[in-house]
């Protein structure tokens, strides 16, 4: 059984058509990439996977279950979580705090009004588990103001990995980041153990192939090439798209 089975999935806005006839297979435990250039149509996406946009047509799945009337929130406790290509995180909070508040999210304890959090013991501790899978436990009592934006890309991930999904969406977690910054975010996603299915959007092939085993490249919302890294690297039409020839 696929991980995650996107079938015929189509989005238009008026007369933009920014997601076509899209299908994705991806295996449990895989590592899939998707590449195309700015405007490809990669975080609608993702935004259609993850419910925050309702497909014209089209379905998607997670492990067999049927999702695509599924409400966005529902879909993080079925195994389903997703960084942003933007982050939005508390500044003032600590590290470890930011995580919490991540997890009460899918807690039955977020609908009483009268809770502390800092009392909520098991969810802190899940949080500084997180925080030790993306090498930060050393600093989860730091201020988020004080993190490099690197550190942060790394809270938004343990965010997500606290959540203990089956399949991971990560959004650019690469974006705006410098050399250092890169190789320690490469570093953790590379820890991130196999029972989790990762599919990571990546606007420079270059800086994500390492982490592939199959990628898929988007253009003007259709799929035009999937393959292996070999497969896809040699295709003229990667060329095309992103040298024009």
């Amino acid at each position: 059984m696929s991980a995650l089975t996107v079938t015929g999935l189509c989005k238009a806005f008026g007369g933009l058509h920014v997601t076509t006839d899209v299908n994705l297979n991806v295996e449990p435990g895989e590592r899939r990439l998707i590449i195309g250039p700015n405007g490809a149509g990669k975080t609608t996406l993702f935004n259609l996977i993850t419910g925050e946009l309702t497909p014209d047509s089209g379905s998607v799945q997670l492990f067999g279950r049927e999702l695509t009337t599924v409400p966005s929130r529902r879909r993080a406790h079925l195994g389903m979580a997703r960084t942003y290509q933007i982050i939005t995180l508390f500044a003032r909070d600590t590290i470890v705090r930011n995580v919490t508040l991540a997890l009460l999210g899918l807690s039955k304890v977020r609908w009483n009004p009268l809770i502390v959090i800092d009392r909520q013991t098991e969810l802190i501790d899940r949080a500084h588990a997180a925080l030790k899978l993306v090498g930060l436990a050393q600093i989860a009592e730091r201020p988020l103001s004080q993190t490099s934006y690197g550190e942060r890309r790394r809270v938004e991930i343990a965010m997500a990995l606290a959540q203990q999904p089956k399949v991971l969406l990560l959004d650019e977690p690469y974006a705006g980041l410098s050399i250092d910054e890169r190789r320690d975010v490469q570093e953790t996603i590379r820890a991130i153990p196999r029972d989790v299915t990762i599919v990571m959007i990546e606007h420079n092939m270059d800086v994500a192939l390492d982490f592939a085993e199959r990628i898929t490249l988007l253009h003007f919302g259709k799929i035009i090439v999937e393959g292996t890294r070999a497969e896809v690297v040699a295709d003229p039409r990667t060329r095309e798209v992103y040298l024009g020839h």
